[in-house]
């Protein structure tokens, strides 16, 4: 007996139509699935690590555009400079006049804080004062005034070798042109200081214009 039998023959038209429609369905759903099957035996999900045929991981590319993998990152401070800041010496200390062991702008005052005594040998009436007052108004340092005896050639400022007094005495002597010698044996015990022996050649105009 027919499956198709009891209907009519419209109806059996349709039915064949269907079962045609449900054999090509079938025939090409077959066909698919076996294409596609192929395709899922090469293809590599994305995200996972293709592998060759022996199991062996293969290595990836880099991304295009991304840096080496190799490709140390460059600095980004530069070093620091080793230069050491330069600076300028120290400006030495010009020296206080009058003081001792400290020169000052010139020859002379560097001995004025010596100790000067001026002696009077002549018989000029206040030489001695006079002298003094032009040793002092230059800068010097006159402890004593007073007359001396005996008889003297010439104007000589005496020191004591070795100590302050000869370059003090030197300078002063320089300074109101007269001489400087060493001390004599009159006068070698008498205290420290320059002693200066005045006799008439001392000319006190060339100090006060007088």
């Amino acid at each position: 007996m027919s499956l198709f039998s009891g209907l009519s023959r419209p109806m059996k038209a349709a039915g064949l139509a269907l079962v045609g429609v449900a054999v090509i369905a079938a025939v090409i759903g077959g066909i698919t699935l076996t294409s596609g099957g192929g395709d899922s035996d090469t293809a590599t999900p994305p995200g996972t690590t293709p592998t060759s045929s022996d199991g062996a991981t293969q290595p990836s590319s880099p991304a295009p555009g991304s840096p080496s993998a190799s490709t140390p990152p460059a600095s980004s401070s530069a070093p620091p400079s080793s230069a050491p800041a330069s600076s300028a010496p120290p400006a030495s200390q010009p020296g206080q006049t009058g003081q001792p062991g400290q020169p000052g702008g010139d020859q002379q005052a560097s001995h004025k804080w010596v100790t000067v005594r001026v002696y009077n040998n002549s018989t000029i009436q206040g030489l001695a004062e006079q002298a003094a007052k032009d040793f002092r108004a230059s800068g010097w340092n006159v402890s004593e005034v007073k007359g001396y005896p005996g008889r003297l050639p010439e104007t000589v400022a005496y020191y004591r070798p070795g100590t302050d007094e000869e370059a003090a005495a030197k300078a002063l002597a320089l300074e109101f042109g007269f001489r400087a010698e060493p001390r004599f044996k009159e006068i070698e015990n008498i205290g420290p200081g320059v002693i200066v022996i005045l006799t008439k050649d001392y000319k006190s105009n060339d100090k006060d214009g007088t």
